[in-house]
């Protein structure tokens, strides 16, 4: 089982499995085709749209956990 963490980069992110950018999406982050946003850490991009980042995260790694 694959586990990310916030460290991690939007396009490290979509790498591993492109359904988080459904995760991502719903939850407000709207640019992530945005070419700076690929660059960006997780926990970054979370700050940026004023979320949780530790939320967003254990959204995310329950999705991967079901896979």
């Amino acid at each position: 089982m694959v586990q990310v963490s916030k460290e991690m980069t939007i396009s490290e992110l979509i790498q591993i499995d492109q359904g988080i950018i459904s995760i991502l999406m719903a939850s407000g982050m709207h640019c992530i085709g945005c070419p700076a946003s690929q660059g960006e850490s997780l926990e970054e991009a979370a700050m940026v749209h004023g979320m949780d980042a530790d939320d967003l995260l254990d959204t995310i790694n329950e999705y991967l956990e079901t896979k």
